[in-house]
């Protein structure tokens, strides 16, 4: 019996799909190295400052903010492969310098590594969608995003003890040496791209702003992606109350130390990882919409159920349930955006989207400390689970609406 199907093997002998893959390989090992190692520097250097260590998240998160709509704009303008290469490579710029810095005395540096790398990629990765957009064929798109959901998933679990032991086995020179390698060796791969088509028109000629608010009212325009929207902000609104309280969970609900908090994230990890696989071998028999709704029904119920729980056991049960499921909610949203949006937008529909999501994250992130002085963490992880319940709401006028989607992709693909 033969392993993979031939639409699977078909879709493996993709060269893009190949050279992506691996691309996202060198990618994962840079960020995760960056993450831990600069985390753990910081820490070190401050004596675990918490403004210090905060002003990491301010350098990943911020650009996000600022840069997102800009970046997705110009991925649009530009030919994509030659973005993230030459993303890849203005990356691995940054960090020798910042190495050259560090070597001559100026450790704060570091935050400088995460900043450029976090605006780089608001570059990048809309232009990744794009190239899938061109380079996949439609019927394959979500099992192209299950792979790199699974590829992600897989680096949630060994990036950390990765990033640790580099750091603390060699120190933070070459960690940093690491990360410029991994950004290099990444930018090498894409090289083995298809090359870029030129659209034929001069990418200055046409104004920047005219562009940028083209692509907003090409999401309000669209009934599918204003739901979407909505479920973005209403995923990043639940996720922001509970991310900072997992440490609450384990402290005050199970009345263990602080350090077995590390047992609810490996377990929601090696979750995705298996979710990520299962939702590849079941990717051309769900509709998108529907993995969307069911991951966000799925995670309602996981949330309220770790906030109820006073026993480890049925914690790490419904952390893992969690975590098998998530990764429909990432799969259908991408699937959903390639499928429904014509390629001159991708880059400007990625660009509205993300930060929406991002943006309603940090907003309930940074006021969680102040609701749980209010509430009980009982209550907050019910908000959070009432939160993913409206997001899958949001998906529901959508599920009759198959037709209406195959006519959206095929009109698509025509122009």
């Amino acid at each position: 019996m033969p392993i993979l199907s031939p639409a699977s093997a078909g879709f493996f002998r993709n060269r893009f799909v190949r050279a992506i893959m691996l691309s996202g390989v060198f990618l994962q090992m840079g960020i995760w190295v960056r993450n831990f190692a600069i985390l753990l520097f910081v820490m070190e250097r401050t004596h675990n400052n918490p403004f210090d260590v905060s002003l990491i998240s301010v350098a990943e998160f911020a650009p996000i903010f600022l840069f997102s709509f800009i970046g997705g704009t110009y991925a649009d303008r530009w030919r994509p492969k030659r973005t993230m290469v030459w993303c890849d490579l203005l990356s691995a710029l940054s960090v020798f310098i910042v190495l050259l810095t560090i070597i001559f005395g100026t450790w704060e540096a570091v935050f400088f590594v995460t900043f450029v790398s976090s605006i780089l990629s608001q570059f990048s990765q809309p232009s990744s969608m794009k190239l899938f957009k061109l380079h996949v064929p439609a019927e394959q798109l979500q099992m192209g995003m299950a792979m790199y959901q699974t590829l992600m998933a897989i680096f949630m679990i060994i990036g950390p003890i990765i990033g640790t032991f580099v750091y603390q086995r060699f120190g933070i020179h070459v960690a940093i040496g690491v990360m410029g390698g991994a950004f290099l060796l990444s930018a090498g791969v894409l090289t083995f791209l298809p090359p870029d088509q030129s659209n034929g028109s001069d990418e200055s000629a046409t104004n920047f702003w005219l562009e940028m608010r083209e692509g907003f009212h090409y999401v309000w325009s669209r009934k599918v992606l204003r739901m979407l929207g909505g479920t973005f902000i209403a995923a990043g609104l639940a996720v922001g109350i509970i991310q900072p309280l997992g440490i609450f969970i384990v402290m005050e609900r199970l009345g263990l130390p602080k350090e077995n908090v590390q047992w609810l994230l490996t377990v929601n990890g090696a979750a995705m990882l298996v979710g990520g696989g299962l939702v590849l071998g079941v990717s051309k028999k769900i509709a998108p919409q529907k993995l969307v709704a069911i991951g966000m029904f799925v995670s309602a119920f996981s949330v309220v159920g770790v906030g109820l729980s006073t026993n480890l056991p049925l914690t790490l049960a419904v952390q893992f349930l969690n975590g098998l499921f998530f990764p429909c909610i990432h799969i259908g949203i991408n699937t959903l955006i390639l499928q429904t949006t014509e390629e001159a937008f991708v880059g400007r529909v990625n660009g509205v989207l993300n930060p929406l999501f991002m943006g309603a994250m940090v907003i309930t992130m940074s006021l969680a400390g102040w609701l749980k002085a209010q509430f009980s963490l009982v209550t907050m992880y019910e908000a959070a689970g009432l939160l993913f319940l409206i997001g899958m709401l949001l998906m529901v006028p959508l599920f009759n609406g198959n037709t209406n989607l195959k006519r959206n992709r095929i009109a698509t693909e025509g122009e």
